[in-house]
């Protein structure tokens, strides 16, 4: 028997901490013991029922989850081997990682970097891996720390945080977007050198508006990232990974054909094997360890629930890592 949280109908207030056995879970090839896992903002809106992320019920809510394998079919996995996996609908379509154990397809499934701990894996998780493929993305359009600022916006949630971090340490000088600027200094911390009102973009704008970065991430979504293209400079970037203010985009053409603003989509559930090998590689070797201990939390498996309230709401910065069964990592 393992403990799990489970979500049984589609509605608010349906998820429970539900006691289950290995028959329970969904036919795979690799038996998983999960040690940690993650609370994101989707797992969030998954517990809670405030968004239509779960396709199918009963779910267990989850998007990534790093433990050791018990059992496998799949001739590329054995007893023992650690293992994580983000994305491929777990949590979603596939009973995820709010659990002690998951069943899942071995074609998932990646060794996680021998440097990280299970913990250091999952305070990263789905929100660092999603970051890396930000700065990915704007390096490949040829953003270099000598062409000027680049903001983050949502910069005190757990994909803001991380992108911040790797992109101070790549020497750009970064801006931070945030409703709460109590999180200041944290955020400077983190290699911010500068903290901005998340006001400034929220509302409609104009569609062509000062030049003033000349690149950036943005998880929110809606007349932010209108805004955030509205201000980049001649041939400047941005990577939208997030909807957190809505997933409408009330933009003009105008940054795009008269200052040759490129818009990045960064889509992380299905990238290919080699994607995410190239991502979680630069994140062991480029993410601070102190500061991605500066940015984590930890609850417990039965905190999940309540947390996902405080998630939703706004009072959770940075990364929360659920200790599902961290000795199952050894």
């Amino acid at each position: 028997m393992f403990e799990a949280v489970l979500v049984e109908k589609s509605g608010s207030g349906q998820a429970r901490l539900a006691r289950l056995d290995d028959d329970a879970l969904p036919d795979g090839d690799v038996l998983v013991r999960v040690a940690w896992s993650t609370l994101n903002y989707k797992d969030a809106l998954a517990v809670t029922g405030k968004g239509p992320i779960l396709r199918s019920f009963p779910m267990v809510p989850g998007i990534d989850l790093v433990g050791v394998v018990e059992d496998s079919r799949d001739p590329a996995w054995k007893a023992g081997d650690r293992v994580l996996v983000n994305g491929y609908g777990i949590g979603e379509s596939w009973w995820g990682g709010l659990a002690g154990k998951a069943r899942l397809k071995g074609a998932w499934l990646l060794a996680p970097p021998s440097s990280l701990t299970a913990r250091q894996t999952m305070a990263i998780g789905t929100a660092g891996y999603t970051a890396m493929l930000c700065v990915m993305a704007l390096e490949r359009c040829g953003l270099s720390p000598d062409k000027g600022d680049v903001l983050v916006t949502g910069a005190s949630g757990g994909v803001g945080g991380i992108a911040i971090a790797l992109l101070a340490r790549a020497g750009y000088r970064v801006i931070a977007s945030t409703g709460r600027l109590s999180e200041e200094a944290y955020l400077k911390s983190l290699g911010a050198a500068e903290v901005i009102d998340r006001a400034q973009f929220s509302a409609p704008g104009a569609p062509l508006q000062k030049a003033r970065f000349s690149g950036a991430i943005d998880s929110v979504g809606s007349h932010t990232l209108a805004n955030v293209c509205a201000s980049l400079k001649e041939d400047g970037v941005v990577a939208a990974c997030g909807l957190a203010q809505g997933m409408d985009l009330p933009a003009s053409v105008a940054p795009f054909i008269l200052r040759g603003a490129s818009l990045l989509g960064i889509e992380s559930v299905r990238r290919p094997m080699g994607v995410r090998v190239e991502a979680w590689s630069r994140l062991a070797r480029e993410l601070d360890g102190q500061k991605l201990e500066g940015m984590t939390q930890e609850i417990a498996l039965c905190e999940a629930i309540p947390a996902s309230a405080r998630v939703l709401a706004g009072e959770v910065r940075g990364r929360l890592a659920v200790a599902v069964d961290p000795q199952a990592a050894g």
